[in-house]
């Protein structure tokens, strides 16, 4: 959901936020989105992915990305400093956590 600067509630309490010039992204849990009766635009699940990976890492969401994709499943990757976070459609989380598993599966069974 995006709001002008002007029109943020003081009493907001965003999951993330990142202000552009345009106004301000917020990732919010629905019961806030409802308290303040603001329209959103992408209703999603948050999947964290358990891997303390560092900021300056080069592949890892790309590689999520590409087999959520696959799926025919789109999604908007945030990375945090500690996790790296994968918001998927409402409805579709438990097909993007099989996906993820498969990944996970693949990842272990190539390790040297």
């Amino acid at each position: 959901m995006t709001i002008e600067d002007q029109a943020i509630p003081a009493d907001i309490v965003p999951r993330m936020m990142f202000r552009e010039q345009e106004g301000t992204t917020f990732i919010m849990l629905k019961s806030e989105v409802e308290r303040h009766q603001l329209d959103f635009a992408f209703p999603c699940r948050m999947i964290n992915l358990d891997v303390h990976s560092s900021l300056d890492a080069v592949g890892f969401i790309a590689h999520v990305a590409s087999e959520l994709a696959k799926h025919e499943m789109g999604g908007n990757p945030v990375s945090a400093f500690f996790h790296d976070h994968s918001f998927v459609p409402d409805g579709r989380e438990t097909q993007a956590l099989k996906v993820l598993a498969q990944i996970a599966e693949r990842a272990a069974t190539t390790k040297p």
